[in-house]
């Protein structure tokens, strides 16, 4: 069982990460310098091409990167259990249609995302001790 106090940490760490991995999804142009280097590090994993975005594909990357951005901050602010435990469970989702994703196209790049969404996911539902009542 965790201690409050590393289950807060193991909180705190996966916004922060989060806020750095999602940041450059927030805008149109943050996002296509991103786009760029993801596409690169596929190429480079020995992954094809990453399919172009036209402007509609934009919206909803930079949607998910807003809401994204927005939902690490409150957990920076406040690393919560309550926090973590949607958290994780946000990780179980993102990491299935990843999953998919990389069944369906083999782009070798997911698993740079696919392995850490996992492992917030698991870190974020370990059972966790309770603190002493005070007497």
């Amino acid at each position: 069982m965790l201690a409050s106090s590393t289950f807060r940490k193991i909180v705190l760490g996966s916004a922060i990460y989060d806020l750095i991995v999602t940041a450059p999804f927030a805008t149109p142009w943050s996002f296509a310098y991103a786009r760029t280097q993801l596409d690169d590090i596929n190429r480079l994993l020995g992954g094809a091409a990453l399919p172009a975005f036209e402007p509609f594909h934009v919206l909803f990357a930079c949607l998910l990167g807003s809401v994204v951005l927005v939902w690490s901050l409150l957990r920076i602010s406040d690393p919560q259990q309550r926090f973590g435990r949607f958290d994780g469970l946000a990780r179980l989702l993102f990491s299935t249609w990843m999953t998919w994703t990389l069944a369906v196209t083999g782009a070798p790049l997911l698993w740079l995302f696919i392995v850490p969404e996992m492992a917030f996911c698991v870190a974020q539902w370990l059972p966790v001790r309770s603190p002493p009542e005070s007497r």
